[in-house]
């Protein structure tokens, strides 16, 4: 079975969108082994400057590398606000062609508020933009589950919203 994990730095807080995850996670537990990674995330100081923000995304994207290693072989997707920006169609179609040659793990990876290094970005070619609009940090953990929901019926030809 198709093994998904989703590494993320920080936890979300919010009641309603824990639940709402734990309901895509329970739907795609059909059609994967889904796994999510929280990374403690770094604490923001009142006022940032340009160091600290620099050194802030250093510190998670380290800690984002390390894991990555650890999880070992994987098609990795960092998601960026630089990254291309899919149709549900196209995405469910990467996702069934990396499914059919081959792959078994799938990483998804959430960077913290201030983003991921250029340096650890550049580690993957697989780069996903949600949008250009500006969302809660949190909210896109929803936004992937999703998608990635979605793209499981539409591969298995099952009857979802459009």
């Amino acid at each position: 079975m198709l093994s998904i994990k989703i590494v993320c730095v920080g936890k979300i807080k919010e009641k309603a969108l824990k639940e709402l995850c734990n309901e895509y996670l329970k739907r795609l537990s059909k059609y994967a082994k889904m796994e999510i990674i929280e990374l403690e995330d770094e604490k923001l100081p009142q006022n940032l400057n340009d160091a600290e923000i620099q050194k802030i995304k250093q510190i998670e994207s380290n800690k984002l590398k390390e894991k990555l290693i650890k999880i070992g072989k994987s098609t990795i997707f960092f998601l960026d606000l630089k990254g291309k920006e899919y149709s549900s169609d196209a995405f469910s179609k990467k996702i069934e062609d990396l499914t059919t040659y081959g792959t078994s793990t799938l990483v998804f990876v959430i960077g913290g508020s201030l983003g991921m290094t250029d340096e650890l970005l550049n580690t993957s070619e697989n780069k996903i933009c949600f949008s250009s609009m500006t969302f809660p940090h949190q909210l896109i953990r929803v936004f992937l589950l999703e998608q990635l929901f979605r793209a499981f019926k539409m591969i298995n030809h099952e009857t979802y919203h459009h």
